[in-house]
């Protein structure tokens, strides 16, 4: 593990040995379960029974996906298609989660597919600590949540890909993108969420900035 990444994945490491120990609590930048669903999708077994929505106590789950985003954003957007059937699965899923696919279904590589979906807090920073260590994600602590950041260039085309992540109160905002990053679209989804929220503790250490805007 890198000297970057070491202070912010203890910082994580300890929110989880802090959720032991009390009741699970309660977005900046552009930029994406109930059943740890990412933008990834992951084949279930035809005969599998459907598990229980896991919704938490603390807000609605979102069912919309422009609802979820301000003006400003949705301007940056107006030219892009949504949930086109050529991206399925997206809308409201049987877990109650949300995939939102922004893309025009013939471009090559443009587009961004978001999932917001219900995690629990151990679960959750057990994955965002192994997207810093192993992985190279960049992560801190906005807005009383966790965010996990990362950027890079596409194999194929001269373009930008990335990821970013935000987790607060159970809930998992995940968005992978490839040359369409609005910037503050996690955090207006998170805005949306969440209302006024609490200031995060100051951070042990400043996160490393990426060569370009996070979604």
């Amino acid at each position: 593990m890198n000297a970057r990444t070491t202070p912010i994945a203890a910082a994580l490491l300890l929110t989880v040995l802090l959720a032991g120990c009390s009741p699970a609590g309660p977005s900046t930048g552009e930029d994406p379960a109930p059943e740890e669903t990412t933008a990834s999708e992951e084949s279930a077994s035809p005969s599998a029974t459907p598990g229980p929505i896991r919704t938490p106590p603390t807000i609605t789950m979102p069912t919309d996906c422009r609802a979820i985003l301000s003006d400003p954003i949705l301007d940056l957007l107006a030219d892009v298609p949504l949930n086109d059937k050529a991206f399925a699965p997206t809308g409201v899923q049987d877990d109650g989660s949300l995939i939102c696919a922004w893309g025009d279904p013939k471009a090559d590589t443009t587009g961004l597919v978001t999932t917001i979906s219900v995690v629990p807090r151990e679960e959750a920073m057990a994955d965002l600590n192994d997207l810093a260590d192993e992985d190279g994600f960049t992560c801190y602590q906005p807005d009383a949540g966790v965010r996990c950041e990362k950027t890079w260039e596409n194999k194929e085309y001269p373009v930008t890909d990335g990821r970013t992540l935000y987790w607060r109160d159970d809930v998992l905002i995940d968005t992978k993108y490839s040359n369409l990053a609005p910037p503050g679209y996690t955090a207006d989804i998170a805005l949306h969420l969440f209302g006024t929220s609490t200031p995060a503790p100051t951070p042990t250490s400043t996160p490393t900035p990426t060569s370009t805007p996070a979604a």
